[in-house]
């Protein structure tokens, strides 16, 4: 279900591994989301045209967060071909086209105008079956990429009466108004960001402090595309930034009163504002899906989820795209990961579709060999250029088993939190870290005899772990393993 980008990779990956499969969309045509937002009409992830690696090279893909992935060069890096060079953040309608254009090269095959209805399961041939506007569809596996672009009201009194991001008006119309903002993370700021040249004065405001992603070193926080309102506030500029909880919005005249409390001390301050917009974020929509015994948490209801984006409570239910935010991988240092946005999700896609393609329907795909010659060579080469790790810190691993007996095989691209909780033989899986403090550095996790131990490596400021330190390094890391056993005596 869907045609987003997570639906159509996907699908795109399913089918070159030979699995039949249908895809519903309510949509008319390709691109989820992206057919409305950003309401601003500039992405927050970026497509570097140029850099010195090949378009068709893997390693490009760490420069272009936009473009689905392929298995064929020709269809790779669809996205820098169709910009227009005014910026590397693409347009949304460039982002569009992109999705559109990936669809119909690589003949991904849709039912557009089909509407999801209800769901349920037929246990006694254990299929969920699906009505839609289209008629019924049965299949032992059900994928949901849905997104998470259901408008989301927190119980405020009187918010439910205002504009939600999805439904700015154009900027003109707030000329010379005060506008009040409801929500200080990258939505809240693209609005004040875009309504700066036009508004008298902006409040932003929420319970919790700002943070900025060049301070966090990370894509948590506000990105640094819309850290103007936030200098502005600085520098007393018309803007505004509250830590405060909104008690109340209420119609008065023409315009709204808004009743807020000081976070820390709890005093109050009413605001009189001409608008007030609610950034306040999105849910997944799930239809009946909670009914059929789904769980979900946190504020955008997402489906709880094992490493492998199948639903924790009903199995046969996966989901793909930004939803997949529901599995929530280790979170080391508190930093989760980055399959809210296309360039962590797509990845996922690639991953589910090998999954379901072995444990649903006895795919048995090749496992590359390495010689243990190569095998530290190989490792820190990924740790340096693979686009999966770099892409999904301490969330996706490259995992390589480690058999004196059967070889050493590549495994492939896996959940880092699958590895260490499932165990299994011997191997090594190695991923790029993020602690919020500094560059990023190799984290190694090697199983040997069903224990897991993890080791880090330093942190290089080229992003390089190829040199013969880390080779050193890795190899003692590995020894134990790789070694010849001993013969007897």
């Amino acid at each position: 279900m869907g045609s987003g980008p997570g639906g159509l990779q996907l699908s795109y990956s399913l089918s070159r591994l030979g699995i039949d499969h249908a895809v519903l969309s309510d949509d008319p045509a390709p691109g989820g989301m992206f057919r409305r937002w950003p309401v601003f009409q500039r992405m927050l992830s970026w497509t570097k045209p140029f850099t010195g690696v090949q378009r068709t090279a893997r390693e490009y893909e760490r420069y272009d967060w936009n473009s689905l992935i392929p298995d064929d060069d020709a269809h790779r890096a669809i996205m820098p071909g169709l910009m227009d060079g005014t910026s590397y953040f693409p347009s949304r309608p460039e982002m569009q086209k992109g999705l559109e254009a990936f669809a119909e090269r690589t003949g991904i095959r849709v039912r557009y105008d089909c509407h999801w209805e209800s769901t349920r399961q037929d246990k006694g041939h254990h299929d969920f079956v699906l009505t839609t506007s289209d008629g019924e569809y049965r299949a032992p596996v059900v994928v949901f990429a849905v997104g998470v672009a259901q408008p989301y009201w927190p119980p405020i009194p009187g918010l439910d009466e205002v504009a939600h991001y999805g439904d700015c008006r154009s900027v003109e119309s707030y000329k010379d108004h005060r506008v009040f903002i409801v929500g200080k993370q990258n939505s809240g700021f693209e609005i004040a960001t875009g309504l700066l040249p036009w508004a008298r004065q902006l409040v932003l405001a929420s319970p919790s402090a700002t943070k900025l992603s060049v301070n966090t070193r990370t894509l948590v926080g506000v990105r640094a595309r819309y850290v103007q309102p936030y200098e502005d506030a600085a520098l007393t500029g018309g803007v505004i930034i509250l830590d405060t909880t909104i008690e109340e919005v209420r119609r008065d005249g023409a315009g709204f009163v808004v009743r807020t409390r000081n976070a820390t001390d709890g005093r109050e301050l009413p605001m009189v504002a001409d608008d007030v917009i609610a950034a306040t974020g999105f849910i997944a929509p799930l239809g009946d899906l909670p009914a059929l015994g789904v769980a979900t948490f946190g504020q955008s209801r997402l489906p709880a989820q094992t490493p492998f984006w199948e639903s924790a409570t009903v199995p046969g239910i996966f989901f793909a795209g930004t939803i997949t935010q529901g599995a929530g991988g280790l979170k080391k240092h508190g930093i989760p990961s980055n399959s809210g946005a296309v360039q962590g999700y797509r990845y996922n896609a690639r991953v589910l579709a090998r999954h379901l393609a072995e444990s649903r329907f006895d795919v048995r795909i090749p496992r590359p060999q390495l010689e243990a010659a190569e095998t530290v060579r190989y490792l820190l080469n990924e740790l340096s250029h693979g686009p999966e790790l770099w892409q999904q810190r301490s969330y996706l691993a490259r995992v390589v088993h480690l058999d004196r007996d059967r070889g050493i095989s590549d495994e492939g691209i896996l959940p880092l939190a699958h590895f260490i909780d499932s165990g299994g033989p011997d191997a090594v899986a190695v991923a790029l870290e993020s602690n919020g403090q500094g560059d990023p550095y190799p984290a190694v996790y090697l199983r040997k005899n069903g224990l897991v131990g993890e080791h880090l490596l330093p942190p290089h400021p080229l992003i390089d772990f190829t040199g013969t330190d880390y080779q050193r390094q890795l190899g003692e890391i590995l020894d134990p393993v790789l070694s010849p056993s001993p013969s007897p005596a």
